[in-house]
């Protein structure tokens, strides 16, 4: 487990570096710049991950067939993803475009608001490029073959970063872009991830001799419905999950600026420690695949609870540094005391949560790896948008709590969704048992 889901962890804190280093660097710029990047960011999320998430589905496909030593399906199943994201693409940029239209009808503060718009407009066009390196990942990922994702995302990282302070600044003669050349630069580094998997893919399948081009690349009906059906649930959940952050940075932008700008720091940061839970359960999704594709019930089960110890050890970690150093954790974005206050009243919060949202991202994954994307969804469903994102605004808004408020919320739909997740878990668990003990007659 811990080789492959080391690659993992390392490149899904990769693909979180990136926010990480665009609030850091516009952080220079001000809090109206850090929450303006926050709330482009938050939207662009949402509307990507879904389209992502419609290709969780191949973690199943493939990792079954490559457990059954059936490479045809594998590439079946990754030609299947190309054309599900082609025809995902044009509404999704659509649903783009208006998302930043309708921006100035969401009562932001106006020097967020003025900031947001071209963010959010240059981001959007690295929704193509990131379909396509879902594809590609999800496949290379299901045949546990990561080092190519974890090379694409490092160095990805660090064109970002130079881009970034090119781009945001204006260094060695280029134009002084701010926020906007923040966001050039991620389409640039997103280009370069898609490029990077498809030579590793084209190099891996010419070593190999593995018979890619051998396969019939004609639009297969059954093939795109199946991952869908598997992928639209996953999608949903992802979605509802990221939708929760998102509604609740808009809401944090309508207390104040400091408040937006704290919540964007401790998201950012909660997020980076999610990134080792969420690599965790690829990884599990993966092994548990594996292992149900070759009819393994016992490795199936121990794949899945190795991946759930895992995550919850590493989360809590996790907790005891947002406790145990707040001030420097959030000196890393922002110096300006008011923000840092809230800042550290929400690490702590956050500290509440980590070990439930270990458990929900893990679970999630596993749960995956046997086919199971329809109960992850339902429970996001009730326990973020019916429980946790209702309370958060009484509090905020009616409790007089402001932004902490918000995250109270947060963390109960969290705690909620990780228990339910785990006993299902649990149930699977006993299930896969019985099967490997069943005596053959």
């Amino acid at each position: 487990m811990l080789a492959l889901a080391g690659p993992v962890v390392l490149a899904e804190i990769g693909w979180m570096a990136m926010g990480f280093v665009d609030t850091a660097i516009v952080g220079r710029l001000g809090p109206e710049a850090i929450g303006a990047v926050g709330i482009g960011t938050a939207l662009f999320g949402t509307l990507v991950i879904f389209g992502m998430g419609l290709l969780l589905g191949l973690d199943t496909l493939v990792s079954q067939a490559y457990g059954a030593r059936d490479l045809v399906s594998c590439h079946r199943s990754l030609i299947d993803g190309l054309y599900l994201s082609a025809i995902a693409a044009p509404p999704m940029l659509l649903v783009g475009a208006a998302a930043n239209w309708s921006l100035k009808y969401w009562g932001l503060p106006p020097g967020v608001l003025r900031l947001a718009v071209p963010y959010f407009s240059v981001l959007t066009w690295s929704l193509v490029p990131l379909l396509l390196y879902a594809a590609f990942r999800r496949y290379l990922q299901a045949m546990g073959l990561v080092a190519a994702v974890t090379f694409a995302l490092i160095s990805a990282n660090l064109i970002n970063a130079f881009a970034n302070w090119l781009l945001i600044f204006g260094h060695l003669g280029l134009p002084a872009l701010g926020t906007r050349g923040s966001a050039v630069a991620t389409l640039i580094s997103r280009i370069y991830m898609a490029a990077v998997l498809l030579l590793a893919i084209l190099v891996h399948n010419r070593r190999g001799h593995l018979g890619l081009f051998g396969v019939s690349w004609r639009f297969d009906t059954a093939g795109i419905r199946r991952l869908f059906r598997l992928g639209l649930p996953a999608a949903a959940q992802v979605t509802l999950e990221l939708g929760v952050f998102s509604a609740v940075t808009v809401l944090a932008g309508r207390v104040d600026e400091a408040s937006l700008a704290a919540h964007q720091i401790v998201l950012t940061l909660a997020g980076l420690t999610f990134m080792v839970p969420l690599g965790v359960g690829s990884a599990g999704a993966v092994r548990v695949g594996h292992a149900v594709g070759r009819r393994d019930q016992m490795g199936a089960r121990r794949s899945g609870w190795t991946a759930l110890l895992l995550g919850v050890s590493f989360m809590s970690c996790a907790a005891a540094a947002f406790l145990l150093i707040p001030v420097p954790l959030v000196h890393l974005f922002t110096p300006n005391r008011a923000v840092v206050a809230l800042g550290v009243s929400l690490l702590a919060v956050a500290a509440m949560f980590q070990l439930f949202d270990g458990l929900q991202g893990v679970a999630t994954g596993v749960l995956r790896g046997l086919g199971d994307t329809r109960t992850p969804m339902v429970t996001n469903l009730l326990g973020h948008w019916l429980l946790g994102l209702p309370v958060g605004y009484s509090l905020c808004f009616f409790a007089g709590w402001g932004v902490v408020g918000l995250w109270v919320g947060l963390s109960m739909g969290l705690v909620v969704v990780g228990i339910v997740l785990l006993a299902v878990w649990t149930r699977q668990s006993r299930r896969l048992l019985a099967a490997a003990t069943r005596p053959i007659c």
